[in-house]
């Protein structure tokens, strides 16, 4: 499967959410969505982003914009990662990495010497249109929430 490029339809998925939810893009159409992939609940980069993301939450609302945190984890863990730090945003599991690999955030990672797959810390923002609009691979943490705000910001100024 070639990768994902701006400009692409975003894939589609339908995925259990915390909260014993369940998400649809289909059914965001209209609004944007920013998707960020993270490898786990509850280690310190993970949790040190889906902070920001839920921090700027409000943010990205006025932005007409849905946040959507996705890892394997299941919705149990999502839940119990979601009330320990009182996240506001949506966490979305995908255990089977079905929607993580159509989005090619399903890679081969080296740590130790070692290989093995796993997630690469990546965001998307689609915009309202359906669109893939920007793409952040090996995000660092520091400093993403505010270049995704500013990026949908600049994606609704220009629609």
């Amino acid at each position: 499967m070639s990768e994902l490029k701006i400009g692409d339809p975003a894939p589609d998925f339908t995925l259990p959410t915390d909260g014993d939810g369940s998400i649809q893009l289909a059914d965001l159409a209209g609004r944007n969505v920013v998707l960020f992939f993270y490898p786990k609940d509850d280690t310190p980069g993970c949790t040190t982003e889906s902070i920001g993301f839920s921090e700027a939450i409000e943010s990205f609302g006025a932005e007409n914009t849905t946040v959507i945190g996705v890892s394997k984890d299941t919705v149990a863990k999502h839940d119990k990662f979601k009330a320990k730090h009182d996240l506001k945003v949506i966490l979305g599991s995908d255990a089977e990495t079905d929607m993580i690999e159509r989005y090619g955030a399903w890679v081969l990672k080296k740590m130790y010497g070692r290989e093995y797959m796993g997630i690469e810390r990546s965001t998307f923002l689609i915009g309202a249109d359906g669109k893939i609009a920007q793409i952040w691979r090996k995000v660092r943490v520091k400093g993403h929430v505010d270049a995704v705000l500013e990026a949908t910001q600049t994606l609704n100024a220009s629609s």
